[in-house]
């Protein structure tokens, strides 16, 4: 089983309890999760849907590297910093590489953030359609991807969440290869870890 969960996060305002995940590898299920290696988070058998109101698996991402990130749409200070993070590193990429990266933003807050209320997050942060993607899920199955990703969390009465700021660069395969902690980080190694990505898949088999 794969589990991997970070001691070092960084927290809004209080500690946040760790998330018991409902499980963590399901292997087995009708082949599905051929080629996958025990490391990747793909391997999880929950349904997602996204702001189209489309409902997918997260193995349905292999095939290019994804940065991921958890956040709630409703959030008053972190998340917008995260997704800023992230568009900084998605302008920061050379067009031929970003053109072959994912971004995904996966919420917390199953309850508020539909599919109409992510497409609108999406509206107002300029989010490309292309290349970015916005999922809600059901709570059992966000604890399980929030656990397998070490991300904390805990909600408030007052309808915020305190957790974990970290973004997560997965290769191909649904692998955690690196995480940033905290906010408005240095991007430059995420960088340069997709143009070594991109590097390692261009080169031909022996």
């Amino acid at each position: 089983m794969f589990l991997l969960m970070l001691g070092a996060a960084v927290l809004l305002g209080c500690a946040a309890a760790s998330p018991k995940p409902r499980c963590c590898m399901k292997p087995g299920v009708s082949g599905a999760f051929t080629g996958f290696t025990d490391k990747s988070i793909y391997q999880v058998d929950s349904v997602w849907t996204n702001d189209q109101s489309q409902q997918i698996k997260l193995s349905e991402l292999r095939g290019r590297p994804q940065v991921v990130a958890m956040f709630f749409a409703n959030c008053q200070f972190a998340c917008p910093i995260i997704v800023n993070d992230m568009k900084r590193l998605e302008d920061a990429l050379a067009p031929g590489l970003r053109a072959h990266v994912g971004f995904t933003l996966v919420s917390f807050d199953a309850r508020r953030d539909t599919p109409a209320a992510l497409a609108e997050y999406r509206r107002l942060h300029q989010l490309s359609l292309g290349r970015w993607l916005l999922l809600q899920g059901q709570p059992d199955d966000v604890l399980e991807l929030a656990a397998l990703l070490g991300i904390k969390f805990k909600p408030q009465a007052n309808g915020q969440f305190v957790h974990s700021n970290v973004i997560t660069l997965l290769n191909s395969q649904g692998e955690i290869v690196h995480q940033q902690t905290g906010l408005n980080q240095d991007i430059g190694e995420i960088v340069h870890l997709l143009q070594q990505l991109k590097s390692e898949k261009q080169e031909p088999a022996n």
